[in-house]
């Protein structure tokens, strides 16, 4: 099945010209949303990939109609792959996973993009150890005892979102969660050690 996707970033916003596109290109079913594209949560994306079968297409106008990021595009392109499916933009004639071209030149990107990655953390880690040689530690400000309290007796009140909660407190996301799940688990030591 030929499956076209289509995409704008504001209501205000329409897609004719990309449902107009995906008609002419012989799409059967039309998925459209309106969603910002650094958003990673895209509904009908989702039930897209999710309803993808083997030996489906999907179509899309431009790369940017489906993401943003290099990242985020590899990841999308490798679950429909997984799927048994391919992806094509109207495009960008490098994206089209339907021919064997398109898979080398698609490969070789992914390969570049996978490098530049390597190089980031390469990079991020020799930071690191140049800046432990001179006496500094990377990594978020030990949280002390008070404030972790003060931040789970807020979570535990279920009176504010977990964003005010991290305002008030000055903790970050993770730190909060990471707290929670130990009083989790030693919650459930203590059921199965009365």
């Amino acid at each position: 099945m030929i499956i076209g996707y289509a995409r704008c970033s504001t209501a205000d916003q329409n897609l004719d010209w990309q449902v107009d596109a995906l008609k002419q290109y012989g799409c059967e079913n039309i998925f459209q949303e309106k969603f910002t594209g650094t958003t990673k949560e895209r509904p009908e994306l989702s039930i897209l990939l999710r309803t993808l079968r083997k030996g489906d297409t999907i179509i899309i106008c431009e790369l940017t109609r489906l993401s943003r990021s290099v990242k985020d595009l590899f990841d999308l392109v490798e679950k429909i792959d997984k799927a048994g499916a391919n992806i094509k933009s109207l495009k960008e004639p490098w994206l089209d996973t339907t021919t064997p071209q398109g898979r080398l030149l698609f490969t070789i990107f992914s390969g570049v993009s996978q490098f530049e990655r390597e190089l980031i953390v390469e990079r991020t880690r020799a930071g690191l150890k140049a800046a432990r040689a001179r006496g500094r530690k990377g990594g978020h400000p030990k949280v002390n005892k008070d404030t972790i309290e003060q931040a789970m007796t807020l979570y535990d009140s279920q009176k504010y979102p977990v964003s005010q909660i991290l305002k008030m407190s000055g903790i970050c996301r993770r730190t909060l969660y990471k707290y929670i799940n130990i009083r989790k688990e030693e919650q459930e030591k203590e059921k199965s050690n009365p």
